[in-house]
């Protein structure tokens, strides 16, 4: 009986928290991706040279990684519920203001805080998932034990 109830439970929590995980995940790979696509007309119309733009879309990885192990420690002392929402919220934000950007400083700078924003992401998603092995989560889908 407990073990019919426990993988009832595993499989209504992955049918509700998986597409929203797979949704944040697309959203997170297009707004990675669509700084190149942006550089077709934005380097003519703000005068960036190919350097610049490079400048500029490299801050976002190395915002990126300065702090993905600060928003780790975070994650875990203050939970992934409230980390999650942060990281989305100041993301979306960050992600907004790029609109805004008028020169090279401007889009590296936003591009650093939007790689600063994003940090965190993944391992906050990952720690939402009820159970932290692959092969669970394979097994809640086929159904396996």
């Amino acid at each position: 009986m407990n073990a019919n109830v426990e993988r009832t439970t595993i499989r209504k929590v992955y049918l509700r928290l998986l597409p929203l995980l797979f949704v944040s995940y697309f959203v997170c790979y297009l707004d990675r991706i669509n700084v190149g696509f942006a550089a077709l007309t934005m380097n003519k119309d703000l005068g960036f040279t190919a350097t610049v733009f490079a400048l500029g879309a490299t801050a976002f990885f190395w915002g990126y990684c300065l702090f993905e192990i600060p928003s780790n420690i975070v994650l875990e002392k203050i939970g992934a519920r409230v980390w999650i929402a942060r990281i989305m919220i100041t993301w979306g934000l960050f992600s907004c203001a790029t609109a805004f950007v008028t020169g090279a400083i401007s889009f590296a700078t936003i591009r650093f805080f939007l790689g600063v924003c994003e940090a965190g992401f993944f391992p906050g998603m990952n720690s939402t998932s009820p159970i932290g092995s692959r092969r669970a989560i394979a097994d809640g889908w086929s159904g396996g034990s």
